[in-house]
């Protein structure tokens, strides 16, 4: 082009930022201002869209600052494109921020629906009810951007009752007939438990899309009823509609979660016959499942054989190695990994942290937790901030006192996965002091959760403090706690046989328990039998 102006610069530059070329949009970007183009509201745009796509956040905030320097500030959409790619950098407090300073008069249900998906992708569902309040209160109508973006906040049980209401104002507001807030709304009581409500919203589908098969497979995927999530998978295929990607992820994770080896070599069969193996996200869900399931060898033969090994499947399959006892092996990856330069995530520091444990391994663990820290808490060598299990090693050892100074001396705050692990070595050592301390700790955090509580009886139970158990089970009636019970999963013959703990109601009981009690005394016996082994003939007489 022999004139290029500002239109055809804002083209290129925006281009390259939808296709990710994050390098071309700032070299297009320094040309502009070589040649005296003047930058607005749509190179603005374009460069905010590029550090998304590359999630950077010093970049963001660069741009940010330059769209407040050449006063495009003032314009609310670009505001609410920023609030929502702070939100996207996991920078909630610049997102609040920029959204603060819309003035009231300015803001649009687009502003409200940007800090509302924003709190959803933080995982703030308590933050993101309380925007939505107050959009309400402001006097602004929800459409369905905001439904769907407060519905997918709520995945957890505890969040079921919020959901029930969002839910219902939905209806009010007659968006209950829209294909995506149903398909939201089948997901959202999927993750808090309540799969009957998922189904009937799913049954009352008149035009079901891949989405709709996919969210209502994969609630049961995840409950675990794998028998009803493949009877849903075949007619799925059935009804015309090809299960993706994300169908056959859902149901690998599921076989994984279960433990049903048999129906996950199906589907990696499925996976291959369908194209899908060549997705490493595929092979990744494969190698978990294989490594759940106890086939540490399929998993390890997948793993070896990816053509690119990205750092996700390395975690996998130190996990994996890790889960099977392949303790010595998952440390051998972790260090490969290290040569590769590859940079280590949370889960994989965990995944170490823990063959490191229950090999004994007290310095190596420890050499790993302790890292040097710069001033926003980020460790300078990984990038890893100190979480669950960093100080497990020293619990091995009975340090739990150790294990508590490092907990309190993290530069972040510690949560309830922290103080959780804390409590449960707390229990296995018999430490009632440090325990009440990490548990009231833990009832401020979550105190509506039942593990905490459940923990701290047990703790008291084996120390025969009964009136500590009786005081924490007041607390639990006071508090509205409810306590699940565990179950097992058994799979015999293609089917999945479910037992819960104390229920003796199952179709096959009357079969099933007196050969267990039959099995436990056997055992019993041969542990005593092996005792007497080791003791002397003369005090055996």
């Amino acid at each position: 082009m022999a004139d290029r102006d500002v239109a055809s610069w804002n083209a290129m530059l925006v281009g390259f930022a939808q296709m990710g070329f994050l390098e071309k949009v700032l070299r297009l970007f320094y040309n502009t201002r070589l040649v005296g183009i003047q930058a607005g509201f749509v190179t603005v745009m374009g460069l905010t869209q590029a550090a998304i796509h590359a999630k950077h956040l010093s970049l963001l905030k660069s741009v940010h600052s330059f769209g407040i320097h050449i006063g495009v500030d003032a314009d609310v959409s670009v505001c609410n494109t920023w609030i929502s790619s702070y939100a996207k950098c996991d920078d909630l407090k610049m997102a609040e921020l920029v959204f603060c300073g819309i003035e009231e008069g300015l803001r649009t249900v687009v502003s409200w629906n940007s800090m509302v998906a924003g709190c959803t992708y933080g995982d703030k569902f308590d933050d993101s009810l309380n925007f939505y309040r107050h959009m309400m209160y402001d006097g602004f109508r929800l459409d369905v951007t905001t439904v769907v973006s407060l519905l997918s906040s709520f995945v957890c049980p505890e969040a079921l009752v919020q959901g029930r209401l969002v839910h219902s104002h939905g209806i009010h507001y007659g968006f209950d007939l829209d294909v995506s807030v149903i398909n939201t709304l089948i997901s959202m009581y999927s993750k808090c438990g309540d799969i009957d409500s998922a189904r009937v919203l799913f049954d009352g589908i008149c035009d079901r899309t891949r989405v709709s098969w996919t969210a209502m497979i994969s609630g049961y995927a995840q409950k675990g009823d794998l028998d009803e999530a493949l009877r849903l998978f075949f007619a799925m295929e059935a009804a015309g509609e090809l299960p993706d990607l994300v169908t056959v992820l859902s149901m690998i994770s599921g076989c994984g979660q279960s433990g049903a080896l048999e129906l996950g070599k199906w589907f990696d069969n499925y996976a291959c016959s369908g194209g899908l193996k060549d997705n490493v996200m595929v092979c990744n869900a494969l190698i978990d499942m294989y490594s759940k399931c106890g086939s540490i060898g399929d998993a390890r033969e997948l793993f070896y054989a990816l053509p690119e090994k990205i750092v996700v499947s390395w975690t996998t399959m130190i996990a994996g190695c890790a889960l099977n006892g392949e303790f010595v092996e998952a440390l051998d990856l972790f260090h490969q990994m290290m040569e590769l330069d590859l940079r280590p995530n949370r889960v994989t520091f965990l995944a170490v942290l823990q063959a490191c444990t229950h090999t004994g391994f007290l310095e190596k663990g420890w050499a790993i937790s302790i890292i040097q820290y710069d001033d926003k808490g980020i460790s300078c060598k990984s990038g890893i901030r100190p979480l669950l299990l960093h100080g497990r090693p020293s619990w091995k050892k009975r340090k739990l006192k150790e294990a508590l100074d490092f907990v309190q001396s993290m530069p972040i705050k510690s949560d309830a996965g922290i103080w959780g692990a804390l409590l449960c070595a707390c229990k296995i050592h018999l430490n009632i002091e440090i325990g009440e301390y990490v548990a009231y700790c833990l009832f401020k955090l979550e105190p509506h959760s039942a593990a905490p509580y459940v923990e701290m009886a047990n703790k008291y139970a084996l120390g025969g403090r009964w009136d500590g158990v009786a005081n924490i089970r007041t607390m639990m009636k006071r508090n509205q706690v409810k306590k699940f019970p565990g179950q097992s999963l058994v799979h015999i013959n293609g089917k999945t046989c479910t037992f819960t703990a104390e229920d003796r109601y199952h179709a096959e009981s009357e079969l099933t328990y007196p050969v267990l009690d039959c099995l436990a005394l056997h055992s019993r016996e041969e542990a005593y039998s092996s005792h007497l082994k080791w003791i002397p003939e003369h005090e055996a007489g």
